[in-house]
């Protein structure tokens, strides 16, 4: 028995470099899942472990500290307190309220507070939240992203924004930030309730495995499709 292989030159190049890259696009997505669990295993450390001070977070890395839990003592100004719109779990609207705390380290930083409905978003409605004085609190060191091409622009106003602008609502309210950064309050209950802290979410889109599948899978059908077209055509064969 005689092996007759005499593939088309052009096709076989051509398809040769298809399927390296079909290939090394799978590779790639592999390296990105690998990356992509770090990160998660990270993250989910850093939501575990004990509160950090002040000094400690703002001494490490900019991605070292994303994530960490930090406690501030100083006090809240809520008279330049801003709402940005969003939705719960359920899809219920309902606005963050953002407040600059000022530490007693002299820094001033700008603390999620949690969430409040539509109904409670005059101060005047949830006065028992917004005591004045020394206080303490504790929340998730985040960097938040920026407004996108299509987040409507802020209600000046009414002190209505759609994304968590840490920079645009300091400046609306000519308050000078140490970071821009946003603290996320913990679930610790304010008095009257309002606002729900603990609102932060940690959600990483991670299809990097079937991405991988996916172009692994092309590169054997295009394989196999090489195989059978020569088959067809008697340019591989066994006589």
């Amino acid at each position: 028995m005689k092996l007759i292989f005499r593939p088309y030159p052009g096709m076989t190049i051509a398809c040769a470099i298809l399927f390296a890259i079909l290939c090394g696009l799978g590779v790639w997505q592999l390296e990105r899942l690998q990356w992509k669990l770090a990160l998660i295993a990270t993250v989910n450390g850093h939501m575990k472990a004990a509160p950090v001070t002040l000094n400690e977070i703002t001494a490490l890395p900019v991605d070292e500290a994303q994530y960490r839990r930090v406690t501030l003592h100083g006090q809240f100004e809520h008279v330049k307190e801003a709402y940005v719109f969003t939705t719960d779990a359920s899809g219920a609207p309902v606005y963050h309220v953002l407040t600059p705390f000022l530490t007693d380290a002299g820094k001033t930083l700008m603390v999620d507070r949690g969430a409040v409905p539509k109904e409670k978003l005059d101060p005047a409605s949830r006065a028992a939240g917004n005591g004045a004085g020394e206080t303490a609190v504790t929340g998730v060191w985040r960097a938040p992203d920026a407004p996108g091409l299509f987040t409507p622009s802020p209600d000046i106003a009414h002190r209505v924004w759609y994304a968590r602008d840490v920079a645009g609502i300091a400046a609306a309210d000519q308050v000078s930030i140490s970071d821009p950064v946003l603290i996320e309050a913990d679930a610790t209950p304010n008095p009257g309730g309002l606002p729900r802290g603990g609102q932060t979410v940690v959600s990483f889109r991670n299809e990097h495995l079937s991405y991988a599948v996916t172009w692994f899978g092309l590169a054997i059908v295009l394989l196999g499709t090489w195989f059978s077209y020569h088959i067809s055509k008697g340019r591989i064969a066994f006589k």
